[in-house]
């Protein structure tokens, strides 16, 4: 039986360390993970997902993004014949963008975000998965890998200004009822992970290894 091949992008700034508890069967699934690059110069995100699509070399794969990487691989898979897209806490298009996020495009305050603050990983950490993990900062430093400024900077414009409207009813959306940087009342049709946060690619892994297999194959 040929595998299934599933391609793994994780969130702004994390390393592929987060899929570490990650575990699909073996005889069924190879688990590829894919790893954020540093943007070139005025790269848009259009290009830079025609980049990282390149390194997408079976056919017909699965492709799961969270969070910035869930934003990353819809964009992919315009360079793609996919198989399936999943997106873990995440979002489907800017219409489920919280409040906050949707008044920073309007008042461009993304530029006011001194960047060079986020390299510090306390803050990085709280930035990226949410200011509920202030108490656990040493445990997520392994996941945050990715601290140039320059990605830093790229990567929280590209969230900010994603143009797209419409919903791709192709994608799966698998979502946490805590999530605190995409509050689950701005989500539409998503399979809810009761408990769920921001992060709970790591601490709902469980749920995850035993429900992923039955959405990639349903």
């Amino acid at each position: 039986m040929n595998k299934i091949p599933v391609y793994f992008m994780p969130g702004l700034a994390a390393s592929v360390t987060i899929f570490e508890r990650i575990l699909l069967p073996q005889d069924q699934f190879e688990m590829i993970l894919l790893e954020w690059e540093i943007p070139l110069l005025d790269e848009t995100l259009s290009q830079y997902a025609k980049r990282i699509a390149l390194k997408v070399t079976h056919e017909n794969p699965v492709l799961i993004g969270v969070s910035f990487g869930g934003i990353l691989i819809q964009e992919m898979a315009q360079f793609l014949k996919v198989r399936k897209l999943i997106i873990i806490s995440s979002v489907k298009s800017n219409q489920e963008f919280p409040i906050s996020l949707k008044l920073a495009k309007t008042t461009k305050a993304y530029k006011l975000i001194p960047t060079s603050l986020l390299v510090n990983i306390e803050n990085l950490a709280k930035f990226s998965f949410g200011k509920k993990i202030s108490t656990k900062i040493k445990l997520y430093e392994k996941f945050l890998s990715v601290r140039d400024i320059h990605y830093l900077d790229w990567a929280i414009e590209q969230v900010i200004l994603w143009e797209r409207t419409e919903i791709d009813k192709n994608v799966f959306h698998i979502h946490g009822d805590a999530d605190e940087v995409f509050p689950i009342k701005n989500t539409q049709n998503c399979i809810v992970v009761k408990g769920g946060t921001h992060v709970m690619i790591l601490t709902k892994y469980k749920w995850l290894n035993e429900n992923l297999p039955r959405i990639i194959l349903g």
